[in-house]
């Protein structure tokens, strides 16, 4: 399980040896809307809330995204890091699509694990000692037909496998800042049972 790629701001593909710098502010508690129980599930840093990527456009500790903006400019941002698997784009690959390293806005593309089936609330822990708590499932929109046409309905999942809707990688928030590095290794901590799967954020 490791670190494949570091894109900065989803546009440029960082080479080996780059590295995305994970910035501090003030403590913060982020709830996690836990849409399956209609609960909030609370998670606390056991030092500060942070801001995200250094320079990328989710960058920021309320939301970023113009649609959220809208909604509630003060709403916690639990779209700070965007993750994707290689394999998803090996996958997407093989059936003609172009995609690379941060094509579709990943700031971090890791080798080894099905990101979409892992628990909301697991924390990633890097090499180099930053950590990253997983809030839930990217929503694709139509951007990505724009990319390549006909990509959109890969990353929208049949009615087969309900439990994961969207399959174009997870979103989460820094728990601990540090400089994660192209190669490094990840350690994951399961949140305590019964899991459940991540919804939408």
């Amino acid at each position: 399980v490791r670190v494949r790629c570091l894109n900065f701001g989803g546009t440029q593909e960082i080479t080996a040896g780059s590295r995305a710098r994970m910035e501090e502010v003030d403590a913060v508690v982020a709830k996690l809307e836990d849409k399956l129980g209609n609960n909030w599930a609370e998670f606390t840093s056991s030092r500060n809330s942070f801001h995200g990527v250094e320079a990328d456009a989710h960058f920021g500790t309320t939301v970023q995204h113009l649609h959220h903006i809208k909604k509630d400019p003060t709403r916690q941002n639990l779209r700070q890091v965007h993750l994707l698997a290689i394999e998803r784009i090996h996958e997407w690959n093989t059936l003609g699509h172009p995609v690379r390293c941060g094509s579709l806005g990943e700031n971090i593309t890791t080798s080894g694990l099905d990101l979409e089936h892992l628990p909301a609330g697991t924390r990633m822990r890097f090499g180099s000692g930053a950590e990253i708590l997983l809030t839930g499932l990217r929503k694709p929109c139509h951007q990505v037909d724009k990319f390549s046409a006909g990509l959109l309905r890969l990353t929208v999942s049949d009615n087969k496998d309900t439990e994961i809707p969207y399959r174009i990688g997870v979103m989460g928030v820094v728990l601990v800042p540090g400089e994660i590095f192209k190669g490094e290794g990840i350690q994951l901590s399961l949140p305590p049972e019964p899991h459940r799967f991540m919804v939408k954020v």
